[in-house]
């Protein structure tokens, strides 16, 4: 198994991880893709690690003194709209200019050649898998999705799309950029007319609408039901220890179908020792193309 260097920086890529962790994908009919914030820091989108990663990321707010957990509660859409919409506005405004990067591409031809298909499964909120061509119902967003809003005074119970952007620009909230506070409408709630928020658990939110997120789901969990023993391949990347949701589930996954699961994760690459588990202590970008160079040899193979 690679491990960090005592500096932190990635090591080099072990040959003999990504041959096998290549030849397993190769062996599989079907793909689960597990993704943390990791996955977006190679096309440029910050994973908020830590509080002076958040602060880089968003200065104005080290002014204030909050941290993303405190800033991402529901609360804010009460106490101060525009602080809220600010910080929520500029992400999804910076996601939709965000181009992914090409390791997606190769997850997204990985999945196209596997013959019982693939799903994937995400904390993120960023829609960057859509972006990048995956079909939007495959794609299990288990924090929701800053692409989509709920009323902030659940006047109904519907999730709805995020707005166009405001005409004559290229952002959907338009944010100042010294203070980080949203300087232009706010999006509505189309019933009512009140606040809209997104459609995203956040800390201490008790009103996240989950029926989005249940659906797709309930279809992955379906899906993985029907799929037979050691047929399974799952690619993790970029999911912390921080919040372990995914790689927890990517984990259960491999216990109940005996599947083969790959870590990928410059800094928290370890694995439990009792299942079929390899790890890469590397970046998304550069482990999938490593993976891709070697899976392409050994289909001229066949």
């Amino acid at each position: 198994m690679s491990s960090p260097t005592e500096a932190g920086a990635p090591a080099a890529l072990d040959p003999h991880v990504v041959e096998k962790a290549a030849r397993a994908i190769a062996d599989s009919e079907a793909l689960l893709i597990t993704a943390g914030a990791g996955m977006g820091v190679d096309s440029g989108l910050p994973d908020f690690r830590g509080d002076r990663g958040f602060w880089r990321a968003y200065p104005a707010y080290e002014k204030r003194g909050l941290r993303f957990a405190e800033l991402a509660n529901p609360t804010w859409f009460d106490r101060d709209p525009k602080l809220a919409w600010g910080f929520y506005g500029h992400r999804l405004n910076l996601y939709r200019k965000t181009q992914p990067h090409e390791g997606f591409s190769i997850l997204r031809r990985w999945a196209e050649r596997m013959p019982r298909g693939a799903y994937v499964f995400t904390s993120n909120v960023d829609g960057q898998f859509q972006r990048a061509g995956f079909a939007d119902d495959r794609v299990v967003e288990v924090h929701g999705s800053i692409e989509y809003l709920q009323c902030h005074a659940l006047c109904q119970p519907r999730i709805f799309a995020a707005p166009k952007p405001v005409p004559g620009t290229d952002d959907v909230v338009p944010i100042d950029p010294g203070s980080f506070l949203a300087s232009g409408p706010l999006p509505i709630c189309p019933d009512c007319g009140g606040l809209a928020r997104p459609n995203i658990l956040m800390f201490n939110d008790g009103m996240w609408l989950t029926d989005r997120y249940a659906q797709r789901s309930d279809r992955m969990r379906g899906w993985l039901a029907r799929m037979p023993q050691k047929k399974l391949v799952i690619v993790e990347l970029g999911a912390g220890l921080g919040i372990p949701t995914v790689r927890l589930f990517g984990e259960q996954v491999m216990y109940v179908r005996e599947a083969c699961l790959l870590r990928v994760n410059p800094r928290e690459p370890e694995v439990p020792s009792d299942g079929n588990a390899l790890s890469l202590a590397s970046g998304a970008r550069a482990a999938l193309s490593a993976l891709d160079a070697v899976l392409e040899t050994l289909r001229g193979e066949r």
